[in-house]
């Protein structure tokens, strides 16, 4: 039997805990079909993240090595963002999990509603 402690090195809470949050998803996907962009140009394309969360998610996602980013020694500071080549390896696991949810949508829009859980 496999256990999920709380408690040691899992994996999968660890790894999905970051993943799993309001944000960094979106903001992998967006950084993959826009590819290399501006903090401002993040938050445009996102816009209901605020600056504070798009500053912590981007952090966190550098921090795990998915998404690295670039300083520029010019007058104001540009700073740019772009998926590592370890975040280029999730996003077909996304896409999938996208494509599941899309495919699910109705059907369980419709269990919530039955069960008077409101969707969003």
């Amino acid at each position: 039997m496999k256990n999920f402690h709380p408690t040691g090195n899992c994996p999968i809470r660890d790894i999905l805990c970051r993943l799993g949050d309001k944000w960094s998803m979106l903001v992998l996907i967006t950084l993959n079909v826009n590819d290399t962009m501006r903090f401002s140009d993040i938050q445009k394309t996102i816009s209901d993240i605020s600056q504070r969360m798009l500053t912590v998610t981007l952090r966190t996602l550098e921090a795990d090595g998915l998404v690295s980013r670039t300083v520029y020694a010019e007058v104001p500071p540009r700073v740019e963002y772009q998926l590592t080549e370890t975040g280029k390896t999730l996003i077909p696991h996304i896409e999938s999990l996208v494509d599941w949810a899309l495919e699910h949508m109705t059907g369980i829009f419709d269990s919530r509603e039955k069960a008077g859980q409101p969707c969003g």
